[in-house]
């Protein structure tokens, strides 16, 4: 299976399965063997039929029946082996995708959103796939492949030990060429994964964000890094294939049946010929020689399968092995939804700080907002506050209690988080929007689209509200959000998180969206990531970021007045283009209708 450090990570896996699989691998070995039997036995009855005395048929059956006996051996053996691979493989399979489904549930959120989620399909999908073709398949070909051989060469030496040392050089021949060829293929290898990865990571973000590029008139900006990643796998491929090409052929070609034939059948006419061997002796060469040499022939894609598969088993144990999220031993639940941040630190690294010293309180009903540079750790800070990642050094509380104490089922119903990227799920459109309350009823989930001014969308779809996205049916960017809203409202959250969710919507569906945000905000505490200062003027608390320290903080007009980095960052905005109204989705400014939409969500979850 391999040597080396990424022999581990292959058998870690295959643990639950290794003794089905040591038994398949012990039946394949039989199976190989058992199917050299009858080109023996075929070689001695020419032997015997050739040799001029006359061949009585009691000295050619036993010969016969010992063909034929192994020929049905191999067979049996063979065909359980496979089975017992496969089904072995099969609860394999079944066990690592729950292992990793549950594992990824226990994750940080950040992790996920920071990677994208291309490496998780590589290790549910490809990788898993990769398992599969190693343990199923080309574990059992390299057996046979290995041990036909020997059994062959060993007879082929009773015979005449010259012709089995010709045999054996096309064999050595192979190897040397393969091994020129081979030359640095780790390395390659971990490049090709690596490709391959790309090429995942682009796929998914192609397909979840071409809805938002075409509503942009940008469809073509939609495939840019998918092209990119595929182009730039082409270009390595070929590369690679180009510098092997010679070796690799050579190693194929000297190893061909014809080449390994023409080989043995020379020398030993000759040797026919000088009477140094007889005719019938020489059949077992012509039978059994190719046979010699056969490895190499299926050699280079066995070992890239197996590369494939270690380097899969890596990838998947790294993903096993990353840290959870710490469950609480003595979990606690917050009394009140007062947010309280007390000397906060971060790293993604655990050496270079992305926030420090971070002191704050967000205080119930009130709307804090999060401004500063790109970089300065807006993001990183909100993130946080839904346990996205778990801070480095001091404290975050809800409620009087820590949350890391808090249970997550616990967390997330009193935090809760809208983000420009949205994710739906492969289900219907009522499931998206109650996936934080299971339970709730049709009636709940509609008044709740309705409030985030998505039900007439959702009613001209092909079933409503039973149809299913991810298929025929996709939604617009700006959809997409309030159907992201609707979902918050049902949740009924009492702690908000919001990245400006305004921020690459078209100017109808910022409209919609910020009555829907406006329906949302009414009576919670907001953390809002803000890009536009004009949308949070009214804010109760202005927060400003650089290099991952509070510098200023407070209204919006003291902060003018401060004449510090916010007045800045304000001119220049303005500056840069013009003002735009006031739309942070607050209570004091919301909308009549939003409101009472928020009032009437409610008093329906009341009632």
């Amino acid at each position: 299976m391999g040597t080396g450090t990424d022999a581990t990570p292959l058998r870690r896996l295959a643990e639950p399965v290794r003794g089905r699989l040591a038994v398949a691998v012990a039946l394949q070995a039989v199976a190989a063997l058992a199917g050299v039997v009858p080109f023996i036995a075929v070689s001695r009855i020419g032997e015997r039929l050739t040799s001029g005395s006359p061949a009585r048929g009691d000295a050619l059956w036993p010969l016969v029946t010992l063909a034929c006996a192994a020929g049905l051996v191999a067979l049996a053996c063979g065909t359980a082996a496979g089975a017992l691979a496969h089904l072995a493989d099969n609860d394999l399979q079944l066990a690592l995708r729950r292992r990793l489904a549950r594992h990824i549930g226990r994750l940080p959120l950040g992790r996920l959103t920071d990677r994208g989620t291309g490496e998780v399909k590589q290790a549910v999908q490809d990788d898993v796939s990769a398992l599969h073709t190693l343990f199923a398949h080309t574990l059992l070909d390299v057996v046979s492949v290995l041990t036909a051989p020997v059994l062959a060469l060993g007879y082929l030496f009773t015979v005449d030990w010259r012709l089995a040392l010709l045999s054996v050089v096309p064999l050595l021949l192979g190897v040397f060429l393969f091994n020129r060829a081979m030359a640095g293929a780790a390395v390659q290898m971990a490049e090709f994964g690596a490709a391959v990865g790309r090429i995942s990571a682009a796929a998914v973000e192609f397909a979840s964000g071409i809805a938002v590029f075409k509503s942009f008139g940008r469809g073509r900006k939609a495939h840019e890094r998918f092209v990119r990643a595929t182009e730039g796998f082409a270009d390595f491929f070929s590369g690679w294939v180009r510098s092997t090409l010679a070796s690799s052929t050579a190693a194929v070609l000297v190893v061909t049946p014809a080449v390994v034939l023409l080989l043995l059948t020379v020398p030993g006419a000759v040797f026919v010929t000088q009477d140094w061997m007889t005719g019938a002796e020489l059949v077992p060469f012509l039978l059994l020689g190719p046979a010699v040499a056969a490895p190499m022939g299926v050699v280079g894609p066995r070992i890239q399968q197996i590369r494939a598969g270690q380097a899969a088993a890596v990838r998947v144990t790294a993903l096993l092995d990353a840290p959870t999220l710490s469950e609480p031993t003595t979990p606690a639940l917050p009394e009140g939804h007062h947010v309280c941040l007390r000397g906060v630190s971060f790293s993604y690294d655990g050496h270079t700080d992305v926030l420090s010293g971070i002191d704050l309180d967000l205080a119930p009903g009130t709307v804090t907002a999060l401004v500063g540079p790109s970089g300065s750790g807006k993001s990183t800070l909100a993130s946080l506050l839904p346990r996205f990642h778990d801070v480095t050094a001091g404290t975050i509380t809800l409620g009087g209690a820590d949350l890391r104490d808090i249970p997550a089922t616990e967390l997330y119903r009193r935090v809760g988080f809208v983000l420009q990227d949205v994710r739906l799920l492969r289900a219907s459109v009522a499931d998206n929007i109650r996936l934080g309350r299971p339970d709730a009823t049709d009636e709940e989930v509609e008044r709740c689209a309705r409030a985030a001014r998505i039900h007439d969308r959702i009613t001209a779809l092909p079933h409503g509200y039973a149809t299913e996205l991810g298929t025929a049916v996709t939604l617009s960017g700006g959809e997409a959000q309030r159907l992201s809203i609707a979902r918050a409202l049902l949740a009924d959250a009492p702690v908000l998180v919001l990245d400006e969710a305004t921020a690459y919507a078209d100017p109808h569906s910022e409209a919609l969206i910020q009555d829907a945000l406006s329906a949302l905000a009414a009576g919670r505490t907001l953390l809002v990531i803000a890009h536009r200062l004009s949308t949070i003027r009214t804010a109760d608390r202005i927060v400003v970021l650089e290099d991952g320290r509070i510098t200023e903080q407070g209204r919006h007009g003291d902060l003018l007045a401060a004449q510090g980095r916010y007045a800045a960052l304000w001119e220049a905005q303005r500056a840069a283009g013009p003002d735009e109204t006031d739309g942070l989705p607050h209570q004091r400014s919301a909308p009549a209708g939003a409101g009472r939409a928020a009032d009437d969500i409610r008093e329906g979850s009341a009632r």
